[in-house]
Protein backbone atom coordinates (compact mmCIF):
# COMPACT_ATOMS: atom_id res chain seq x y z
CA UNK A 1 0.00 0.00 0.00
CA UNK A 2 2.68 2.46 0.70
CA UNK A 3 6.67 2.92 -0.49
CA UNK A 4 8.87 0.10 1.07
CA UNK A 5 11.65 2.01 1.61
CA UNK A 6 9.51 5.26 2.42
CA UNK A 7 8.34 3.27 5.32
CA UNK A 8 11.56 2.35 6.34
CA UNK A 9 12.98 5.75 6.75
CA UNK A 10 10.39 7.98 7.84
CA UNK A 11 10.66 6.95 12.02
CA UNK A 12 14.26 5.70 11.82
CA UNK A 13 15.10 9.30 10.57
CA UNK A 14 12.99 10.90 12.88
CA UNK A 15 15.06 8.73 15.69
CA UNK A 16 18.45 9.97 15.21
CA UNK A 17 17.98 13.14 14.42
CA UNK A 18 19.59 14.09 17.24
CA UNK A 19 23.03 12.13 17.11
CA UNK A 20 24.91 14.73 14.72
CA UNK A 21 24.71 17.94 13.42
CA UNK A 22 26.12 19.84 10.44
CA UNK A 23 25.52 23.71 10.06
CA UNK A 24 22.24 25.31 10.15
CA UNK A 25 20.57 27.83 7.87
CA UNK A 26 17.23 29.96 8.38
CA UNK A 27 17.36 31.26 12.10
CA UNK A 28 13.96 32.10 13.87
CA UNK A 29 13.06 35.03 15.07
CA UNK A 30 13.46 36.71 18.68
CA UNK A 31 9.37 36.40 18.41
CA UNK A 32 9.60 33.20 17.04
CA UNK A 33 10.55 29.78 18.45
CA UNK A 34 13.14 28.11 16.59
CA UNK A 35 11.79 24.68 14.65
CA UNK A 36 14.30 22.32 14.66
CA UNK A 37 15.36 23.51 18.21
CA UNK A 38 12.16 22.02 19.00
CA UNK A 39 12.82 18.91 17.62
CA UNK A 40 15.81 17.82 19.77
CA UNK A 41 13.86 17.57 22.75
CA UNK A 42 11.48 15.40 21.38
CA UNK A 43 14.32 13.08 19.63
CA UNK A 44 16.21 12.91 22.73
CA UNK A 45 12.96 11.89 24.60
CA UNK A 46 12.31 8.97 22.04
CA UNK A 47 16.13 8.02 21.93
CA UNK A 48 15.78 7.45 25.99
CA UNK A 49 12.58 4.93 25.75
CA UNK A 50 14.13 3.21 22.89
CA UNK A 51 17.22 2.55 24.85
CA UNK A 52 15.50 2.53 28.40
CA UNK A 53 16.63 -1.07 29.68
CA UNK A 54 13.69 -1.02 31.98
CA UNK A 55 11.46 -0.69 28.26
CA UNK A 56 13.73 -3.43 27.14
CA UNK A 57 12.39 -7.08 25.65
CA UNK A 58 9.52 -8.68 24.02
CA UNK A 59 7.34 -8.45 27.26
CA UNK A 60 7.57 -4.65 27.22
CA UNK A 61 6.65 -4.12 23.78
CA UNK A 62 3.00 -2.70 23.87
CA UNK A 63 4.22 -0.84 26.65
CA UNK A 64 7.35 0.82 24.78
CA UNK A 65 5.47 1.83 21.73
CA UNK A 66 2.44 3.16 24.04
CA UNK A 67 5.69 5.71 25.28
CA UNK A 68 6.53 6.20 21.95
CA UNK A 69 3.01 7.55 20.48
CA UNK A 70 2.64 9.58 23.41
CA UNK A 71 5.88 11.22 22.92
CA UNK A 72 4.63 11.48 19.12
CA UNK A 73 1.73 13.44 20.18
CA UNK A 74 3.99 15.92 21.17
CA UNK A 75 5.67 16.86 18.16
CA UNK A 76 3.09 15.48 15.37
CA UNK A 77 -0.14 16.97 14.43
CA UNK A 78 -2.16 13.83 13.41
CA UNK A 79 -5.54 16.11 12.92
CA UNK A 80 -3.59 18.53 10.29
CA UNK A 81 -1.55 15.50 8.87
CA UNK A 82 -5.52 13.79 8.41
CA UNK A 83 -7.22 17.11 7.32
CA UNK A 84 -4.48 17.61 4.64
CA UNK A 85 -4.41 13.82 3.38
CA UNK A 86 -8.33 13.68 2.99
CA UNK A 87 -8.70 17.36 0.53
CA UNK A 88 -11.54 18.36 0.34
CA UNK A 89 -13.43 15.59 1.23
CA UNK A 90 -12.43 16.74 4.82
CA UNK A 91 -14.95 19.52 4.71
CA UNK A 92 -17.83 17.02 4.21
CA UNK A 93 -17.25 15.09 6.84
CA UNK A 94 -18.81 15.95 10.65
CA UNK A 95 -17.02 16.47 14.28
CA UNK A 96 -17.86 13.19 14.74
CA UNK A 97 -16.75 11.63 11.49
CA UNK A 98 -13.68 13.65 11.40
CA UNK A 99 -13.03 12.43 14.88
CA UNK A 100 -12.90 8.88 14.33
CA UNK A 101 -10.77 9.51 10.90
CA UNK A 102 -8.00 11.08 12.82
CA UNK A 103 -8.02 8.13 14.89
CA UNK A 104 -8.18 5.30 12.15
CA UNK A 105 -5.14 7.46 10.60
CA UNK A 106 -3.31 8.24 13.34
CA UNK A 107 -3.72 4.37 14.09
CA UNK A 108 -2.77 3.17 10.80
CA UNK A 109 0.36 5.55 11.17
CA UNK A 110 1.51 4.08 14.33
CA UNK A 111 1.29 0.08 13.41
CA UNK A 112 2.56 0.76 9.16
CA UNK A 113 5.88 3.32 10.79
CA UNK A 114 6.39 2.72 14.53
CA UNK A 115 8.04 -1.21 14.18
CA UNK A 116 10.58 0.26 12.24
CA UNK A 117 11.98 2.49 14.71
CA UNK A 118 12.99 -0.48 16.70
CA UNK A 119 15.82 -1.50 14.41
CA UNK A 120 17.72 1.15 16.34
CA UNK A 121 21.33 0.85 14.85
CA UNK A 122 23.15 4.37 15.30
CA UNK A 123 22.35 5.88 12.48
CA UNK A 124 23.01 9.36 11.94
CA UNK A 125 21.50 12.41 11.09
CA UNK A 126 22.62 15.50 9.81
CA UNK A 127 20.98 19.34 10.18
CA UNK A 128 21.38 20.81 6.74
CA UNK A 129 19.07 24.27 6.95
CA UNK A 130 15.51 25.51 7.80
CA UNK A 131 13.16 27.28 6.01
CA UNK A 132 10.78 29.91 7.31
CA UNK A 133 7.94 30.86 6.06
CA UNK A 134 5.26 32.83 8.23
CA UNK A 135 3.91 29.55 10.08
CA UNK A 136 5.60 27.20 8.05
CA UNK A 137 8.63 25.86 8.14
CA UNK A 138 11.02 23.40 6.53
CA UNK A 139 13.67 21.17 8.37
CA UNK A 140 16.23 19.63 5.97
CA UNK A 141 18.09 16.58 7.06
CA UNK A 142 19.87 13.87 5.71
CA UNK A 143 19.95 10.34 7.30
CA UNK A 144 23.27 8.55 7.10
CA UNK A 145 24.05 4.85 7.19
CA UNK A 146 27.27 3.42 5.78
CA UNK A 147 27.47 4.28 2.23
CA UNK A 148 23.64 5.45 2.13
CA UNK A 149 22.68 8.69 1.93
CA UNK A 150 18.97 9.77 2.11
CA UNK A 151 17.26 12.75 2.33
CA UNK A 152 14.61 13.94 4.85
CA UNK A 153 12.89 17.08 5.48
CA UNK A 154 10.09 17.75 8.13
CA UNK A 155 7.46 20.47 7.29
CA UNK A 156 5.85 21.80 10.15
CA UNK A 157 3.45 23.73 11.27
CA UNK A 158 3.41 26.78 14.32
CA UNK A 159 0.39 26.45 16.66
CA UNK A 160 -0.60 28.67 19.32
CA UNK A 161 2.69 31.33 18.44
CA UNK A 162 5.01 28.67 20.41
CA UNK A 163 4.97 24.98 19.04
CA UNK A 164 6.20 24.05 15.94
CA UNK A 165 4.31 20.60 14.86
CA UNK A 166 5.46 18.36 12.55
CA UNK A 167 2.77 17.68 9.54
CA UNK A 168 4.23 15.79 7.05
CA UNK A 169 7.91 14.09 6.43
CA UNK A 170 9.16 14.31 2.83
CA UNK A 171 11.69 11.51 1.87
CA UNK A 172 14.13 11.74 -1.20
CA UNK A 173 11.51 13.99 -2.26
CA UNK A 174 7.94 11.77 -1.58
CA UNK A 175 5.67 13.32 0.50
CA UNK A 176 3.95 11.14 3.05
CA UNK A 177 0.96 13.44 3.23
CA UNK A 178 1.05 13.59 -0.80
CA UNK A 179 1.39 9.46 -0.88
CA UNK A 180 -1.65 9.01 1.28
CA UNK A 181 -3.46 11.80 -0.39
CA UNK A 182 -3.06 10.09 -3.91
CA UNK A 183 -4.30 7.09 -2.61
CA UNK A 184 -7.40 7.55 -1.10
CA UNK A 185 -9.02 10.11 -3.23
CA UNK A 186 -8.78 7.48 -5.60
CA UNK A 187 -10.42 5.20 -3.48
CA UNK A 188 -12.94 7.81 -2.46
CA UNK A 189 -13.57 8.48 -6.15
CA UNK A 190 -14.47 4.91 -7.04
CA UNK A 191 -16.18 3.67 -3.64
CA UNK A 192 -16.50 6.67 -1.92
CA UNK A 193 -15.89 7.54 1.68
CA UNK A 194 -17.19 5.10 3.69
CA UNK A 195 -15.57 2.60 1.22
CA UNK A 196 -12.62 4.42 2.41
CA UNK A 197 -13.08 3.76 6.13
CA UNK A 198 -13.88 0.09 5.43
CA UNK A 199 -10.62 -0.45 3.94
CA UNK A 200 -8.76 1.78 7.12
CA UNK A 201 -10.54 -0.67 9.69
CA UNK A 202 -9.50 -3.54 7.60
CA UNK A 203 -5.84 -2.90 7.27
CA UNK A 204 -5.71 -1.73 10.93
CA UNK A 205 -6.96 -4.83 12.23
CA UNK A 206 -4.97 -6.75 9.92
CA UNK A 207 -1.92 -5.07 11.04
CA UNK A 208 -2.57 -5.75 14.91
CA UNK A 209 -3.13 -9.16 14.33
CA UNK A 210 0.57 -9.60 12.91
CA UNK A 211 0.98 -7.13 15.77
CA UNK A 212 -0.26 -9.75 18.33
CA UNK A 213 2.16 -12.28 17.00
CA UNK A 214 5.56 -10.36 17.82
CA UNK A 215 4.32 -8.35 20.51
CA UNK A 216 1.67 -9.49 22.96
CA UNK A 217 -0.41 -7.37 25.29
CA UNK A 218 -0.06 -9.89 27.77
CA UNK A 219 3.51 -11.86 28.69
CA UNK A 220 3.13 -14.59 31.90
CA UNK A 221 5.18 -13.71 33.94
CA UNK A 222 8.19 -16.31 34.29
CA UNK A 223 8.21 -18.69 36.71
CA UNK A 224 11.04 -19.23 39.28
CA UNK A 225 12.89 -21.88 39.79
Amino acid sequence: MYLTRFMAVIFLSLLYLGLSSAGVAGAATHTRPDPMEQLRPFVNEIVGILTNKNLAGKANCRKRRQRVMVAAHERFDFNEMSKRVLGREWRKLSPKQKKHFVTLFTKLLEHAYLGKIEDYSKQTVEFKRQRIRGNRAEVQTILKEKNVVIPVSYIMILENGNQWMVYDIIVEGVSLVRNYMEQFREIVRQGGYSELIKLLENKIDTLEHDLSKTCPIDLPPKEVP
